[in-house]
């Protein structure tokens, strides 16, 4: 399964028709949620017959294609058994109860209610909702797959304008030749990673460098914002949408980064053992959660187990436990604060930089077979493990640039 994304151009109407079509798609999976909550032993399926039931009863839900309602639901019926397999496992603190969408910015269509040009360059949707026709905007072409490959579309709307994204059931898997090597890997705020064999990456901080700027133009958002005033000024939206904008960039910059250090690092190496962090309790401290969320952690551990899979590469994630304390000279403990950037063992004199000696240490318990292959730290499958759904978020994990193949591998 891969997903390309594309940018869609039509008119005002048609931007409001899609709009349109996004409330109604959260309107049926708080629907489903709530018919969830009152009755007893609802199943999937259940929800999927409710999406009838609210189609008699609104005008506008059944202006919706009947398999986007059943995707609405699927959402909400996702949400459901993350929360019971969040409680089967005893995970600890909350379980993730399923809570009423708000801001939902994506509509998910499966293979009916759209229709592709013979270009491949136009898709027209064809439900009531009255979008019509959008040109497709990209550098991807359709015309390689087959429309039955195409297992589902999902129209989002960013700040920037809106998008589509296209899952194509195709083999993602590539062979390539076996490097002889392996690595492992410590994530850090100083550095944003540090391997085995004493390479650092710089960590970009892409947040930190472009603060002021987000800073200044909320600054500008908020006095164009009149308390109590309902509908807010145009200058208010075209303000807010600046700063939605210089948002959206920063979180590209990482994502991009992040894809591109993970993919060096799977083409260098047969076997890549790394950190199994768990990001949503350790952004918890309030001194760290903020460099935490700039690092990208999560996305760059996303994009290492997609690169690991789709090259055939062995990724490997391994518990955090005293990683670096345990000195990996002599394996005797060295206790060390936060602000100590450099191992020194009492015990028999090694030397090193603190994230080196615990990728150094994170290796060996690799390839000792105590980690663990397989398991993500949000509890999610990445995208191309989820069959023909794309992610709830409406990003795309696995949609590579086209300039991916000019990349050079860097050690």
């Amino acid at each position: 399964m891969i997903i390309y994304e594309f940018k869609v151009k039509g008119k005002d109407a048609q931007y409001r028709a899609i709009d349109e079509a996004i409330r109604t798609s959260q309107f049926i999976q708080n629907k489903a949620l709530r018919y969830w909550m009152d009755n007893k032993k609802v199943s999937k399926y259940d929800l999927n017959k409710y999406c009838a039931v609210l189609a008699s009863e609104f005008n506008f839900a059944s202006e919706l294609n009947s398999m986007a309602r059943q995707s609405a639901a699927e959402r909400a019926w996702s949400a459901i058994t993350r929360f019971y397999e969040n409680c089967r496992r005893k995970i600890k603190g909350k379980k993730g109860f399923p809570k009423f969408k708000k801001y939902t910015r994506s509509v998910e269509y499966k293979t009916s209610g759209w229709k592709l040009s013979e270009t491949r360059k136009a898709i027209t949707f064809t439900d009531k909702k009255n979008i019509g026709t959008l040109k497709l905007k990209g550098t991807y072409d359709l015309n390689y797959y087959q429309i039955k490959q195409i297992k589902r579309i999902r129209l989002v709307r960013r700040a920037d304008g809106y998008y589509a994204q296209f899952a194509v059931d195709v083999n993602v898997k590539i062979e390539t030749q076996p490097t002889n090597q392996i690595v492992g890997i410590d994530l850090g705020l100083k550095y944003f990673i540090a391997d085995s064999k004493g390479n650092v990456e710089q960590s970009p901080q892409f947040y930190r460098k472009s603060e002021k700027q987000l800073n200044r133009a909320n600054r500008k958002k908020s006095k164009k914002f009149i308390k109590g005033k309902k509908p807010q000024s145009n200058n208010y939206h075209k303000a807010r949408n600046r700063y939605a904008r210089k948002h959206l960039r920063v979180s590209r910059q990482r994502k991009e980064y992040c894809k591109r250090v993970a993919y060096c690092v799977i083409q260098s190496n047969d076997l890549v053992a790394y950190e199994d962090l768990k990001v949503a309790n350790m952004i918890r401290n309030r001194h760290l959660a903020k460099s935490i969320s700039d690092a990208g952690w999560s996305t760059f551990r996303a994009w290492l187990e997609y690169f690991g899979h789709k090259y055939g590469k062995v990724t490997v994630a391994v518990p955090p436990y005293n990683t670096s304390v345990n000195c990996s000279n002599c394996g005797e403990k060295v206790k060390k604060s936060l602000s100590t950037r450099t191992h020194v063992c009492p015990h028999c004199g090694y030397v090193e930089d603190r994230d080196v000696n615990a990728s150094i240490n994170i290796l060996r318990i690799g390839l000792s077979t105590v980690g663990h292959t397989g398991t993500y730290a949000w509890g999610d499958l990445p995208s191309w493990a989820v069959g023909a759904n794309l992610p709830s978020n409406g990003e795309s994990m696995n949609q590579e640039s086209p300039r991916r193949q000019r990349w050079r591998v860097s050690t």
